[in-house]
């Protein structure tokens, strides 16, 4: 499973914008309209995520036609993957009796998704809550969190340390 994140960022660099990918993306889909159609992949039984099916078909597009409007790509991607979080949610809602959410990662600081799941709230009347701006980057706050928590507990590493993706924490 991909991380809409990832998405993002993928998206964004295959399309020339630098990393992180998604506030590039939001910023340029502000300039553009989401009239390009892309795949929204959903799964019957489960309520599980998949964005790579998009990220593939804006890959394949960008590939074959390098002159479309990055602008109005970003728009369609932007609103693909909005769809598509916003559909699931509201089925987790129903299916688990949920009246409150929480935005979290880098995702939530896309305008779009923001205002549209504030929007889903109000018209749920679900409470919908979302770090500010500025803790919106990468889980970074959780990162720092936990690196909190293994430092008070004398747990530290030599300055040899690398970033493994895949750590075990």
């Amino acid at each position: 499973m991909m991380p809409s994140g990832e998405a993002f960022d993928k998206v964004a660099r295959v399309i020339g914008l630098e990393y992180p990918g998604g506030p590039k993306i939001d910023k340029l889909a502000k300039e553009g309209e989401a009239n390009i159609n892309l795949p929204h992949t959903y799964f019957e039984d489960n309520l599980d995520f998949s964005f790579s099916g998009i990220k593939t078909a804006v890959l394949n597009l960008y590939h074959k036609n390098p002159e479309v409007n990055r602008a109005d790509l970003c728009a369609s991607f932007e609103k693909t993957v909005n769809d598509m979080l916003l559909t699931n949610t509201k089925k987790a809602l129903k299916q688990l009796n949920v009246k409150k959410i929480a935005l979290a990662g880098g995702v939530s600081a896309n305008c779009h998704i923001r205002e549209n799941f504030l929007k889903m709230g109000q018209e749920e009347g679900i409470e919908v809550y979302y770090p500010e701006l500025k803790l919106c980057t990468d889980n970074a706050a959780m990162i720092a969190s936990a690196g909190y928590y293994h430092f008070i507990q004398g747990e530290a590493s030599d300055l040899s340390l690398n970033a493994v993706p895949n750590l075990k924490i």
